[in-house]
């Protein structure tokens, strides 16, 4: 309960706000931006709080566990939300949050039953009200998580019984409750004041028999019972209950409610008294015998003898009241019957056989406004208004005089047989004992009843049963508490102010007027009215409604924070001069506890309730409640300072509104859709002022207005929020001049229509023109240079592009490896949503707006009875006759003759997206059916099976007469072959609306004007006609076209050709420069571009539900504007059929998994290939058996077909998806190749060796060798930019050949598992037929010729080759040894060589032998020639010279120093 009272603060908090931003009508209004962050604010910090959880509470279940959950996700989400919210479309955002959580506080599991309070009348429950348990919770968590109306007054609009009474209030409660735990209830005080009082209460009863009271005539009443006499209550059978003590003994207690004036706390009451006379023997009349009485016959005195109690007064005398049905007398016949003697039924006619008559004589009494310094004594303020009446004499002792069942009296009567009077004792609790005593008394009496022994009252209510029979049943019922009274001893005295201004929206498809309306103001039991008005569609009486010295005994802090409700009744006058109640309308006043910080309470728009709960008018009212301070006792009343004019109260004019002549234009274009009327007109009424158009006098023919503009003046107020609505209402003339409301239109946000037409940038609407009255010949030639070679054969454009291609640019789902180089001349805007609903085409209705018509006040669910085409304007008006006359905004069109207008209307459908399935197989097979008037196409037959995605590229074209047919209707069936087939959904295009929209809806604007291909000019006109026409419907000067300059002056500025083609186009089929600058300027202006919208499509069965969207366009074509544009192809893509040729040459470096019986490994390859989607068509090569290098020949080759789709780049498949399935299902898969390399196994199952897996459309290009071959070429992007991987297209590249590379993933990676050398080949089917092959090495065995590979037997691969085994096995298994032993053979030699030669080598260099020369030898003579003397003398004076090298080539002698 504490989780669902925080979602109520929540919930209550947001729709108190979001009630607050929706009456700013006014978008521009300061105040909303305030209201919009306000509302933010509370939400965050509602939503910020944690609820209570339930997780870890043990009685919660899994419901309150879940429930929890989805409460605290949907809190946080709406705080994020309200965090980032904008402040656009405020009220719809808001209002879809507090949708959400209206969904979420249902409690699906009630815990605790709701309150029930029963208004009783004797024994019969009357009315009810049923209040919320949680709503009353006490919770020790907080105010927060207590029910919002816990310990405080609430007001309780009671109900009548389920088919009792449904549209009359029964009564109004204000109640103070709290329900919780009673150990949690010892500081609880329900009321701010007053003295809670108990007592034990017993009746004693006494009977008049022969004018002595006694008990004896009681018969079957106790001596001592209770209030209805049904139970014995003797005084001393009470006891105390548990910790209470009585503090007082027994007293009798005088029945102040019979001293209560009926008429407390009103300013004025009618009394009534009734003469009668009976009709003698004679025939007279004469006096009766009670001759004065009540409504009811119960004797009263006499009008003279009537005195005026004290504080009122009279200022008129009594009067007959002839107000009825009476004679001319006022007197009323009837005929008595005993044993009361009066009579049932009253005539106003006399017959001779009447014996009773009456008349009613009325008299008004005012109350005596206390004068300024008179003060009230304290029993004047404590019994407030009791008749001061002397109880010393005869009611000294309390007896009240009367019978059960009827009403009693203080004073005895003659027929008075019977008294009683009230016993009451004191109760007092103990000490205190931690809770609140008042729940210690609980089922008190109840204890006491059931030890009372069987009185013998009873056993004589068993003897006297007989002489009473009738009488009512016992009452099952034992009180089980003693009466629990509140005294209240300080009353407050209030003043309350009812500001009324005017009701609206009230005869809602009605002609007739409110005739003589008022408003009647009920507060408590007090009432007032308001002036009666005497003829209005929208009364306004402008009038403050007074309450002056209401007595409230509550806590002003709890009024504030509870006031009591203000009920404001609307009435009027039928012809008869009745009184008719029209609707009720209640909400709390503002209350002020001091006039401090008072302002006025601003008026606002409340509704009226009329029967069973139905809204029917507003009306525009507040008021305010004001505390009479002592300061403002002094004051003279009444306490605000409000203007008076002949004795009526007018409204303050701080919150009067502004008012200010203005003119209402209408431009009444005509009525749509209307059923069954025969002559309509139209009449507007805006407040008090109204106007009729004339009657549509062929209605069948040509719905349009005859006249269609109209003006009338209205003084409005200038507040937004306190504006009329501008109410439209279709009258139908039937015979005999009869008029009856068939439809009506209420307009209530009137700020798009106001506009200033004094301004210079202000243009008035004109209707477009639709026809050539006076074609040239410079037209005539400009039409048949267009409409040139109309019969040129396109097919030659079909290799480049076509308008799917378009489609594709403006998506971006184009390929990318299509390069076409004048893309930028064919663009296409895609709209995601409808049309109408681009906000800068303003629903294209700038020219007339469409009013949808009901029959009765507009709801979710309200039919709509036809439509209102037409457009308002509204601007101030000068009241000065004499001041000038602003411009009128709608003139008289000569266009209004070319309507109805015959055109051709082209509709392309594309495809539809996201459709609601129909089928058991979540598919479903749509078709489409196209309605406009009495014109049907579309076939069942031409559905399309098994998809949500639909591609029609299908054009209609149909003929119509707009506006007889305007409505263009498409929609989407579900074909069923023996059931009936289901709608899917519909959506309805106005074409009306399209073809008068000033953005030239009717055919989108292309971006270039080409005079051929396949993006021909499809519109009627040529741009520079349209620019003329554009133009002049914005009211500016016709272009100049200077063809020398290549340049246009338009609208002031001058416009060149090179500023939109900077370099001259090379583009072929480009038209004329004069036509391509006028489009480009017309690209410019926010027209209607080509296009293609997304409509969305509803169904009737699942109203608000989306059922998918259709991709379209429409083109219209006014006959009028000569022939049609060519026809746009948009025929879908149909796959064409290719042959894909795989030849496996060979395969290198594949990883080799089994070990032979000498511990080789090695690997029986063989490939396997597949396309993607097509499995079962999967192929295999032969195998290689005892491959120990990885490599593997096979010269084989695969051949797969396939369906391809160029612009998609998918396969497509068509296939049933079962057996008893009628139609086959298209499905669409990318072009992968898929190549595998396995390992044969004979027992057990194939290795998986690898896998090579390629995109068709976009593949690695291979490598030349081996080598070269990687798994970088798989890489879609290169880490090095310098280094991209070349891709290409078999598509394109239809014959290629190289390796490319085999992976395998391990430890969450792909690595290189081997190597495999292919030839792909792509064939058209033609080129396929041509050039037939077949698959593997079979026949025909051609292009190229696969002969099979030279594989060794592997039966005798070791005897027929031993020595290259033997080389093979050693080196692969024993190549490391090997490569180990030569290392160190090497090294060993080299160390070998090095100690062999190192003595030799240390002994040279250690000793240092030196070259001796001996004398002997003759070295000279070996030398040369030379003389030994000289020889000798030159070398030894040679000793110790640095010597030098010889130039000469000969023999050199060195001398070395210490050779002698």
């Amino acid at each position: 309960m504490n989780c669902l009272n925080l979602l109520h603060v929540t919930r209550d908090r947001l729709k108190t706000n979001l009630d607050i931003l929706k009456s700013i009508r006014n978008p521009r209004d300061p105040a909303l931006l305030q209201q919009w962050e306000k509302l933010l604010k509370d939400l965050q910090e509602d939503c910020r709080g944690p609820l209570p959880c339930m997780t870890d509470q043990p009685r919660a279940n899994n419901l309150d566990k879940n429930k929890w959950k989805l409460r605290s996700y949907l809190l946080q989400q709406l705080e994020q939300r309200a965090k980032e919210a904008k402040p656009v479309n405020m009220v719809g955002t808001a209002e879809d949050w507090l949708r959400r959580l209206n969904t979420v506080i249902p409690e699906p599991q009630e815990s605790l039953p709701d309150v029930l309070i029963w208004l009783m009348s004797g024994q019969k429950r009357v009315a009810y009200a049923r209040i919320p348990a949680h709503t009353v919770l006490f919770s020790t968590a907080g105010p927060m998580s207590s029910g919002k109306f816990c310990g405080k007054i609430q007001n309780l609009l009671l109900q009548y019984p389920e088919g009792e009474g449904q549209n009359i209030l029964p009564a109004y409660l204000r109640v103070c409750m709290w329900l919780g735990n009673v150990k949690h209830s010892k500081n609880l005080k329900l009321l701010q004041q007053g003295t809670m009082v108990v007592y034990a209460e017993t009746y004693e009863n006494q009977a008049k028999i022969k004018d002595d009271w006694g008990q004896q005539g009681l018969y079957y009443c106790p001596n001592f019972s209770d209030v209805m006499g049904r139970k014995a209550l003797p005084k001393t059978d009470f006891r105390a209950p548990p910790e209470w003590h009585w503090k007082a003994d027994w007293v009798i207690e005088p029945q102040r409610r019979l001293l209560l004036d009926i008429d407390i706390n009103k300013s004025q009451v009618l009394e009534e008294v009734y003469e009668n006379q009976s009709r003698n023997a004679t025939g007279a009349w004469v006096p009766a015998a009670i001759p004065n009485t009540d409504v009811n016959g119960q004797p009263v005195e006499a009008p003279e003898n009537v005195k005026c109690p004290q504080g009122w007064h009279f200022k008129k005398n009594w009067i007959v009241e002839l107000n009825h049905a009476v004679d001319s007398e006022g007197w009323e016949y009837g005929v008595g019957i005993p044993p009361s003697g009066l009579p049932q039924i009253w005539n106003s006619v006399e017959k001779t056989y009447h014996s009773c008559r009456r008349r009613r004589w009325v008299r008004v009494r005012f109350r005596n406004h206390r004068e300024v310094g008179q003060k009230l004594s304290l029993e004047e303020e404590t019994l407030s208004f009791l008749q001061m009446q002397d109880l010393s004499e005869e009611g000294k002792e309390g007896w009240e005089y009367g019978t059960f069942g009827s009403r009693f009296h203080l004073d005895p009567q003659p027929t008075s047989r019977f008294r009683r009077r009230c016993w009451h004792r004191q109760l007092a609790p103990n000490e205190d004992r931690g809770v609140a005593p008042i729940f210690l008394l609980e089922g008190s009496l109840e204890v006491e009843q059931k030890k009372q022994p069987k009185k013998e009252v009873e056993r004589t209510w068993a003897w006297q049963h007989w002489k009473d029979w009738r009488r009512a049943p016992e009452d099952p019922r034992i009180p089980t508490m003693p009466f629990i009274y509140c005294t209240l001893n300080k009353p407050h005295y209030y003043q309350l102010f009812c500001y009324i201004y005017q009701a609206r929206n009230l005869m809602y498809n009605q002609v007739l007027t409110f005739q003589e309306s008022f408003i009647q103001v009920v507060f408590l039991n007090h009432s007032l009215c308001t002036q009666t008005l005497k003829s209005s569609a929208a009364p306004t009486w402008s009038q403050t409604l007074i309450f002056q010295h209401l007595l409230l005994f509550e806590d002003p802090k709890d009024t504030r924070e509870n006031p009591p409700l203000v009920a404001l009744e609307l009435w009027q006058h039928d012809s008869r001069g009745n009184k008719i109640l029209w609707g009720r309308s209640m909400w709390p006043p503002v209350v002020w506890l001091g006039l401090q910080d008072w302002v006025f309470t601003p008026l606002r728009w409340h509704p009226l309730v009329r029967e069973l709960g139905e809204e029917e008018g507003e009306i525009l009212a507040s008021c305010e409640l004001i505390l009479e301070t002592r300061k403002l006792k002094e004051l003279h009343l009444p306490i605000l300072s409000v203007p008076c004019k002949n004795g009526i109260y007018m409204l303050p004019k701080n919150i009067r509104p502004n008012m200010k002549m203005m003119a209402i234009e209408i431009m009444a274009w005509g009525l749509r859709n209307m059923k069954n009327v025969r002559y309509p007109q139209l009449l507007l009424e805006c407040g008090e002022k109204s106007l009729r158009t004339e009657p549509i006098s062929n209605f069948q023919e040509n719905p349009n207005f005859p006249t269609s503009t109209f003006f009338f003046t209205v003084f409005m107020p200038m507040e937004e929020s306190h504006a009329q609505p501008l109410v439209v209402k279709v009258l139908d003339n039937q015979a005999y001049g009869q008029q009856t409301v068939v439809g009506q239109a209420n307009i209530d946000f009137l700020q798009p229509y106001f506009c200033d037409p004094w301004s210079l940038n202000y243009t008035t609407v004109k209707l477009p023109t639709l026809s050539i009255k006076k074609p040239n010949t410079f037209l005539d030639l400009v039409y048949k240079k267009f409409w040139f070679d109309s019969s040129k054969d396109e097919g030659e454009y079909e290799q480049d592009v076509d308008w799917w291609s378009k489609l594709s640019w403006a998506t971006g789902n184009e390929d990318k490896s299509l390069k076409y180089n004048y893309k930028s001349y064919h663009t296409l805007k895609v709209y995601d949503c409808e049309l109408e609903t681009i906000q800068a085409f303003q629903g294209l209705q700038d020219f007339c707006q469409t009013f949808k018509l009901y029959q009765e006040k507009p709801k979710v669910d309200s039919p709509v009875v036809g439509e209102f085409k037409g457009l308002f304007r509204i601007y101030p008006f000068p009241e000065d006759p004499d001041a000038p006359k602003p411009p009128r905004q709608f003139s008289a069109w000569p266009e209004i003759e070319d309507f109805p207008q015959m055109c051709l209307v082209r509709v392309y459908l594309i495809r539809a997206i996201n459709l609601q399935p129909q089928d058991y197989n979540g598919l479903c097979d749509p078709y489409v059916i196209l309605k406009l008037g009495q014109t049907k196409l579309g076939s069942r037959d031409s559905y399309h099976p098994n998809t949500l995605d639909p591609i029609f590229g299908t054009m209609y074209e149909l003929t119509c007469n707009i506006p007889l047919e305007k409505d263009l209707e498409i929609q989407l069936y579900d074909f069923d072959l023996i059931t009936a087939d289901d709608e899917i959904g519909t959506t309805v295009i106005d074409l009306e609306n399209r073809l008068l929209s000033g953005f030239g809806a009717r055919c989108g604007l292309s971006k270039s004007y080409c005079k051929s291909g396949p993006f021909k000019w499809r519109d009627q006109m040529t741009p520079s006609y349209l620019l003329y026409r554009y133009a002049k419907q914005k009211g500016l000067p016709p272009p100049v076209f200077d063809l020398e300059g290549d340049s246009i002056y338009y609208n002031g500025e001058k416009f060149k050709l090179q500023s939109f083609e900077p370099t001259p186009p090379t583009y072929e089929n480009l038209g004329p420069k004069k036509e391509r600058l006028a489009l480009y300027i017309l690209n410019t202006q926010g027209l209607v571009p080509e296009h293609v919208e997304t409509r969305t499509l509803h169904s009737n069965s699942q109203p608000g539900i989306d059922q998918g969207k259709i991709q379209m366009w429409v083109d219209i074509f006014p006959k009028m504007l000569g022939p049609p544009g060519p026809e746009v192809n948009i025929s879908p893509r149909k796959p064409k059929r290719y042959q894909l040729r795989c030849i496996i040459w060979s395969t290198a470096e594949v990883d080799l998994v089994r070990e032979t019986f000498s511990r080789d490994k090695m690997s029986d390859i063989y490939v396997k290939g597949w396309l993607f989607g097509l499995e079962k068509d999967a192929q295999k090569t032969d195998v290689h058996y005892h491959s120990l290098t990885g490599e593997a020949i096979f010269n084989w080759r695969f051949i797969f077909n396939m369906d391809y789709l160029m612009t998609e780049r998918v396969c497509v498949q068509s296939q049933k998806d079962y057996i008893w399935s009628l139609d086959p299902t298209s499905v669409k898969f990318p072009a992968r190749l898929i190549i595998q390399i396995w390992d044969n196994d004979f027992f057990y199952p194939d290795d998986f060796l690898g896998v090579l897996e390629m995109d068709l459309s976009d593949m690695p290009l291979p490598a030349k060798n081996s080598r070269q071959c990687s798994l970088k070429m798989m890489e879609t992007e290169s880490k090095w930019p310098f280094t991209p991987q070349k891709h290409i297209s078999l598509f394109k590249k239809t014959n290629v050949t190289g390796w490319w590379p085999c992976q395998v993933h391990e430890d969450d990676k792909w690595r290189l598992s081997g190597k495999i050398k292919m030839t792909l080949e792509m064939l058209s089917e033609k080129e396929a037929l041509i050039r037939p092959a077949g698959q593997g090495q079979s026949e025909p065995n051609q292009f190229p010729t696969l002969h099979a590979p030279e594989r060794n037997d592997s039966f005798l691969l070791w005897y027929r080759s031993p020595i290259k085994n033997f080389c093979y096995a050693v080196c692969k298994r024993y190549r490391s040894k090997i490569i180990c032993l030569v290392v160190i053979l090497v090294i060993g030699f080299i160390l070998f060589k090095f100690v062999y030669s190192a003595p030799n080598y240390l002994t040279m260099n250690w000793i240092k032998p030196k070259l001796r020369l001996y004398p002997p030898i003759k070295i000279v003579n070996v030398i040369g020639s030379v003389n030994t003397s000289s020889l000798n003398s030159s070398l030894f004076t040679m000793e110790g010279s640095k010597l030098k090298p010889l130039k000469d080539h000969g023999p050199t002698l060195v001398k070395y120093p210490g050779i002698t």
